[in-house]
Order: structure tokens, then sequence, then C-alpha cells
């Protein structure tokens, strides 16, 4: 009865995991023996989206709720906004004990991290990929680099990095079994270089996917970007990209290994906290050469947004088809803990739905990208897109290229651009209505009247002003609330209209 009251929530998230590389998820080759038992005893979400399909800035708004965009993480290689408070901090001020074992890349720094406990994490616990390093010799961090390693008689379990954040874990779920708490472990795996023991390192060896148009697409009337992308796959035939390789089994090897490493987490929180809240998904996917296309960039397809998503605590065995956002895991979080979820959080709770899986939570969702990286000059460099999704269509809106607009009823593997096709034109105006709505209400920084200028947009007029409004920030509970620029007061509500204001109504009914 006691285990009732208490309230204790285990994030599970590992790095690359496509939606189909989850066998719970209907490929019956992926062997994930762990998450198709947790999705079982849980909800599996079949259209859940990443907010940026790139590590650093999907796991800034898994860890804000706020988009890439609003906290200032939008590529990797920069940190956090110095005013922006993630999930641990707000928990921890009240009163949650709150540890974080595993990858971070949320501080800046190179691809380890810099091996700080940011605030608001328990210091005791704090893992990132920089403490595993430090703990190996210098020959070991070559080792820990090389997939090849995977391959050697003594390689083990124990090395790797998936394994010690279990071990981690483990400890951190025995000290505060009987306490309120929010863990998150965060794998690095199977992202490369995908280190796995045996009889992982093997298991898909000679594994290639099914024959699919996907691999045939040739991107006639896609982005610019897309063509430079696929690179000399664009004249490639199918079986050149989808073929079998050293690379491609240890990718998947290391997926099931990390499946195997969260099974050990999972069997301690079923026997000594067996009523926890459990969470599992990914920051991004991977193209694995759909669309002639690898790893991840500035792209809207299935294969690098759309990700597994997890929740065991509410209803048993059920699958919502409704879209759903990482952005709505923060105010999930707050919310199950009885907290009152900020203004300053861009999403929503998800709590009813999992109590209540017949309700329904968004009726779209949005990604966005903005660039790769900060310290590399390729993957596209500056690759601008804001995307809206539903359960039927989707819309990216690429400002510096040519936008996309897919049927997913009609159109599944998203062969067919439709953006310049008149029939569709009635809802592609409806979708980018609420692109835009979404980009000002956001306060998104890169808004501007070019997202509207678009070939297909006829009879769009830019104005100088843009939209119209100023969004000024409400962060009510670590700042003071920001002042109104005409009187020096503080601001009664966020938003105003500048139209309203121009033709002689004063401030407060100038507010809306």
């Amino acid at each position: 009865e006691s285990d009732l009251l208490k309230k204790q929530i285990i994030l599970l998230m590992t790095d690359t995991t496509r939606k189909d590389m989850v066998g719970c998820y209907g490929n019956k080759k992926m062997f994930t023996p762990n998450l198709d038992a947790l999705a079982q005893e849980g909800i599996r979400y079949e259209n859940a989206y990443t907010c940026q399909p790139v590590c650093g800035p999907a796991r800034s708004a898994i860890f804000t709720g706020t988009f890439p965009h609003s906290n200032g993480m939008v590529t990797n290689g920069v940190p956090l906004g110095a005013n922006v408070k993630t999930i641990g901090q707000r928990l921890t001020d009240n009163g949650i004990k709150c540890g974080y074992i595993g990858k971070w890349h949320l501080d800046g720094g190179d691809y380890f991290g810099l091996g700080c406990c940011p605030e608001g994490w328990d210091a005791d616990y704090w893992y990132d990929m920089k403490c595993y390093l430090n703990e190996l010799s210098e020959n070991e961090r070559v080792c820990s680099r090389q997939p090849n390693e995977s391959f050697q008689p003594d390689f083990s379990e124990e090395f790797t990095y998936a394994h010690r954040c279990s071990d981690r874990a483990i400890r951190f779920l025995d000290q505060y079994k009987e306490e309120d708490f929010f863990l998150t472990v965060s794998y690095d795996e199977p992202h490369g270089p995908s280190l796995c023991p045996a009889p992982y390192n093997t298991m898909y060896r000679g594994f290639k996917f099914e024959p699919s148009a996907k691999f045939t697409d040739d991107l006639k009337n896609k982005p610019l970007m897309q063509q430079l992308w696929a690179g000399d796959k664009l004249t490639a035939d199918e079986k050149q990209i989808n073929q079998s390789s050293e690379g491609l089994a240890l990718f998947l090897g290391c997926n099931s290994f990390v499946d195997y490493e969260m099974g050990r987490v999972l069997d301690v929180i079923k026997e000594k906290m067996p009523n926890a809240m459990v969470i599992y998904t990914s920051d991004h996917g991977d193209m694995l050469g759909a669309h002639r296309l690898f790893s991840k960039n500035a792209a809207i397809y299935d294969e690098v947004t759309n990700i597994p998503l997890i929740i065991k605590g509410g209803e048993k065995g059920k699958v919502i088809t409704t879209p759903a956002s990482h952005i709505d895991i923060t105010p999930t979080v707050m919310d199950y803990f009885g907290l009152r979820i900020p203004k300053l959080l861009e999403g929503k709770s998800m709590l009813p739905q999992i109590y209540d899986t017949t309700l329904k939570i968004n009726s779209e969702v949005y990604t966005e990208f903005t660039r790769y990286e900060i310290d590399h000059d390729g993957f596209g460099g500056l690759q601008i897109m804001r995307g809206v999704i539903s359960e039927n269509y989707k819309l990216a809106v690429n400002l510096l290229d040519k936008d996309e607009f897919y049927d997913l009823k009609k159109d599944p593997d998203e062969m067919v651009n439709e953006i310049d096709n008149p029939e569709y034109l009635e809802i592609i105006c409806k979708y980018h209505k609420k692109l835009v709505t979404h980009m000002n209400d956001t306060r998104d920084l890169y808004r501007g009247y070019q997202w509207s200028l678009r070939d297909w947009n006829k009879g769009y007029i830019p104005r100088w002003d843009n939209e119209g409004f100023t969004r000024q920030r409400e962060n009510e509970e670590y700042e003071p609330r920001q002042l109104d620029y005409d009187t020096g007061l503080p601001m009664k509500k966020a938003v105003r209209s500048k139209y309203l204001y121009e033709m002689g109504e004063n401030n407060d009914k100038g507010k809306v």
C-alpha cells in the first residue's frame, strides 16, 4: 500500500533507435524482449515524434519542455540558454530526488560532455560519457571507440558504457526505493561505435531490410539538400543501398544488447517498485538507406523523426495512434508529481491519456531543424526546417529549399511530394497556418515573413511587421516578470497585438 503512495519515474533512453528497431512495433526480426514486455505492460505510441532529429536538440526538448529554438540548443555543440531550467532543477526545487545517469549532450562540450553534474541532479550518480572515459586507460579509451573491439575474444559487457550505466542505475534504485524520485538512464548505445559482446555482435550477420520502394526514391521534386545528402547513392540501385554489412549488423546487435541492459534495470524495478512509472524512448532514428539517405539531418521522414515511445504506469497493453511528442514529457512528469505546469513549457501533460487511452492530447505535433552541429562544416550546413505532423499529413517548410507535403494514408512511404499539387493546396495552407501559429506561440527565434512567402502560397503579401505581435518571455518561477516596454511595469500577459496598439488602444486593451 505504501508503494502505491510513492511517486517514482524511470526514464530509459537509447540513442539512434528507430521505431522499427523495437520488435513490438512489428519487425519480428528485431530481438528486443524487454522493451516488448514493457509495451505489454503499458502503452505503445505509434506516432510519437522527436522535436529535432539530432542528438543535442532532441534532448533539449525532452529535458526542458521547450523547443530547441526556444532553449537555444538549435544544434549539437552549443549549450542550453543560461536561464533555461531542466526538469531535474524543477523537481529538485520541489523536494523530489533526481538522478541522471548516461549521455547528456546538453552542456555545449564535445561528444562526451564535460563530466560535470549540472544543477538539479544528484552528483553522486552523475555519469556522462566523459566520466566513463575518465575510468579508462589511454589504450582503453581508444578501444572504446573502435567497433572491431566487439570481436576480440576477451571483450566483455562489463567494459561497455551501457553496462556501467545499468550498474549505476541499479544502485540508485536500491538506495532510493522508499522515496519519491525521477531517474533518467540515458544510454549511448546503439549509436556508433556500437560496441557489444557475444552473442549480440554476430546476431544480425547477413541482415538486410525487406525490399521496399523507399530504397528506390529518385528524390526528384524533393529538396536539393536531400539530393546532395544522397551523393553517389542517388544513382545506385536498390541492392547497393539495401545490403547487409558488418556495420549494420553490429548496430542492430548493439540495439539488442542495450535492450538486455535495460532489462537488468527493469527487473529491479519490477521487484522493488512495481508501481513506478517507466518511460522508454529514443532521441531520433537513422535513415539506414531509406530514400537513399544515411544517418540523420533536416528531414521529416519517419525513419529519423518517428521514434519509439512506451509508457508503463497507466493502462496496459494499449496502442495509441494519435500524435505524441517529446515536448510533452517534461509537463507529463511535472503533472505526475502533482506540480503546476509552468506557462513557459511548450508541451502538454500526457498523464490523462496515460490513464485513459481514449483521450486525445494532440491533433498534430511539430518538429524542426536548424543545423546538425556547430563544429562540422559539412552535414549540409545551415538547413532551417519547420514541420507539422498529424496522423494523415506531414508538411515541412524548408526555408532555404523546396518544401514538402506528404499524404500519409495514400503514401505511407513518403515517396510523393505533393507540395505543388493543386488538389492539396487547401489542406497545405491549413497546415501551414498551424505551423506559423506554432512558431509565433513559441516565439521561434527564426520566424519571419519568409515562412509564408512560398511559391505555392499564392497571394501572400509580406509585411515589415510580419505577424504583428510582440511576445515576451514568461518564466514566472525563476526570474522576475519581464517589464513592458511602453510602461516599465511588469507585463500582465506575454502577448500583445501591435496593430491594436498602433490603432490607439491602451496597453491593457491591446493585450490579447
